[in-house]
């Protein structure tokens, strides 16, 4: 089979497709054929080694953490599924979605595909649907609450914002002023330019006294602290990168949150996606044999939404 593969900790534009066994599914496993995946930040951290002492990988290395696809072969104890079945899921670290073949885990992060929903989107939702879901969770947001959700255009950010307003929440939306009208098509209430204002001020322009919690996607500020000025006496800032929690005052918490897939998860967030309830925005699509441009791009480029690279 082919996969995208690096030799040795480098630049992505090292990445090559080539030709690789095709993986044999053991006890628990499914064998995915690959119909699409989706590029993350991820990848591109794992395949340059800029976190190889926290997340280090063994190479010849594939990256891709999301895959769609179908069902080829059922290892010995799955009764979940049966080859033929359309699935999604998220493969968690280390990956390797970027091959014409998979090995998946019979777990929660794995659900069949529901009609209406194609392979790219599929593919598009695993990853960020479910870290989006995790935040949204561990925010605790209610009905009636105002939330900020900071890199609200990005692949997590964009559901993040879908998600806060079916909590009913009223959700303020930062991006770019060209992503303005995108935002607002996902239920986002208001939209901040993260390029023309300083969104703490903003944000406490337009809600005086605060906000009841920031979900700081992005990261754009080397001072987690900054985030928190957004946010109301007692109120909550949740991050999607790990590590200790700065020390904030007023009385505000810091919560970090990743993507997790409880049983049912994957599964209810595909069938909000199938049938409209929940939007997914690809950006870009790209065939395997240009799956390297489609990294090297997501890096460079201002990306709403996912890209996806289709088999």
């Amino acid at each position: 089979m082919k996969a995208l593969v690096a030799q040795s900790y480098g630049p992505l534009e090292d990445l090559v497709v080539t030709e690789m066994p095709k993986p044999v599914p053991g006890p628990g496993q499914i064998l995915v054929r690959t119909e699409a995946s989706a590029v993350n930040a991820a990848d591109a951290v794992l395949v340059t080694g800029v976190m190889k002492d926290v997340l280090p990988v063994q190479h010849p290395f594939t990256p891709g953490v999301d895959i769609s696809g179908i069902v080829e072969a059922v290892g010995e104890g799955v009764t979940r599924f049966v080859v033929g079945d359309p699935v999604l899921a998220w493969l968690g670290l280390p990956s390797g979605a970027l091959a014409e073949y998979v090995l998946v885990e019979d777990a929660p992060s794995v659900a069949i595909r529901p009609v209406g929903l194609d392979a790219a989107h599929a593919a598009a939702l695993a990853t960020g649907g479910l870290t989006a879901s995790s935040l949204v969770n561990a925010a605790k947001v209610t009905e009636g609450e105002t939330v900020l959700v900071i890199g609200a255009a990005g692949g997590v950010g964009s559901y993040v914002v879908q998600l806060a307003k079916q909590a009913g929440a009223t959700v303020l939306a930062t991006g770019r002023a060209e992503d303005a009208a995108y935002l607002k098509r996902l239920a986002a209430d208001e939209v901040l330019d993260y390029k023309s204002v300083n969104i703490p001020e903003e944000t406490r322009r337009r809600v005086p006294g605060g906000v009841d919690v920031v979900i700081d996607v992005a990261h754009v500020s080397p001072d987690l602290a900054e985030a928190a000025v957004a946010v109301k006496s007692g109120g909550r800032v949740i991050y999607v990168l790990g590590g200790p929690p700065p020390a904030l005052d007023r009385g505000v918490s810091a919560t970090y949150a990743g993507a997790e897939a409880p049983e049912g998860r994957l599964g209810e967030l595909a069938a909000q996606a199938a049938d409209g309830r929940l939007r997914v925005e690809v950006s870009a699509n790209y065939p395997f044999a240009s799956a390297r441009q489609a990294l090297v791009d997501f890096t460079t480029q201002h990306v709403r939404g996912k890209i996806t690279v289709t088999f």
